[in-house]
């Protein structure tokens, strides 16, 4: 019973996904990660090829050969993730794995270089390979920390209830600009018709919306509060009041749309890099062998 317990009570500590794979098995792959660079480190330390390390070279060939077998099994990880299993060979284990190995390509590639790089093909897989693991890590910093601000952010609200509340407020702001002059309301009516999701990915990824027709609208009309302090002011600061709540919840649905953005657009660079890394050790692979 108490083993049962402990597992909840750990999670409910901050335990994450990402903690999950980073930590699994004690940080096994972190080790033999660690254990396989140093040998590679080792090796080329106490190897002596004349004139210089090349790729070229016997142990050239075997460390781009490691590097490759490597390179091919990390390629893997998005099959794997369609079968849940269990065991030493969990998705959990496999990510962690493809992380810490991924990381090891860092000296393995570059070993295998010599440190001998120029405009070429080789150097292209090479530079590739390099954006690729790169990614990876922006997506692991990623995965740390946004859920937690995602999660923080909606306050228990799903983006379908902000994109509800931002409309249930519009239909008050609609009954409310009826009493306003014809061109305040033209700025009320032009707020209404404000789209949350304008702007693009720049917008969402920067968080700024310099078109936003409710931030000029309230703007607008507060100049107006301001400079024409008579009657019939009242409709004008009940408008202003639910424009200001609407900037608010807008600014909130923004907010998540830049964290979802974030957590999807390190793919966009991370998957079409690594097809592209493939095309290139393709073409770096048979360069090498056809002019050997």
């Amino acid at each position: 019973m108490a083993t049962r317990a402990s597992s909840p009570t750990r999670r409910a500590k901050g335990e994450t996904l990402h903690d999950g794979f980073l930590r699994h098995a004690n940080f096994r792959w972190l080790k033999i990660a660690t254990l396989l660079c140093f040998l590679a480190i080792a090796s080329y330390l106490m190897v002596d090829i004349t004139p210089r390390h090349n790729g070229g070279s016997w142990y050239g060939y075997t460390m781009g050969t490691i590097g490759v077998l490597l390179i091919l099994w990390l390629t893997l990880l998005g099959l794997r993730k369609r079968a849940m299993t269990r065991g030493r060979w969990s998705l959990k284990a496999w990510t962690s794995a493809h992380v810490y190995l991924g990381l090891s390509l860092i000296v393995i590639g570059t070993l295998h270089t010599g440190f001998q790089l120029g405009w070429n093909v080789h150097t292209l897989a090479y530079a590739l390979m390099m954006l690729v693991i790169l990614s990876g890590l922006f997506g692991i910093t990623v995965y740390a920390t946004l859920p937690t601000a995602l999660s923080n952010n909606r306050a228990e609200m799903t983006q379908v209830q902000m994109l509800e509340a931002v409309r249930a407020i519009d239909r008050q702001l609609h009954d409310a600009a009826q009493p306003l002059p014809q061109g305040q309301a033209a700025l009320v009516r032009q707020s209404l018709g404000d789209d949350p999701f304008g702007g693009g990915l720049i917008a969402r990824l920067t968080g700024r919306y310099p078109r936003c027709a409710t931030a000029a609208a309230q703007a607008a009309l507060r100049h107006w509060t301001g400079d024409h302090a008579d009657t019939g002011k009242e409709p004008l600061e009940k408008v202003d009041a639910l424009l200001e709540r609407k900037q608010a919840m807008l600014a909130r649905l923004r907010r998540h749309l830049k964290l979802k953005a974030l957590l999807e657009i390190w793919l966009t660079v991370h998957v079409p890099a690594t097809f592209a890394l493939l095309a290139a050790l393709t073409a770096h692979i048979v360069s090498v062998f056809f002019y050997w």
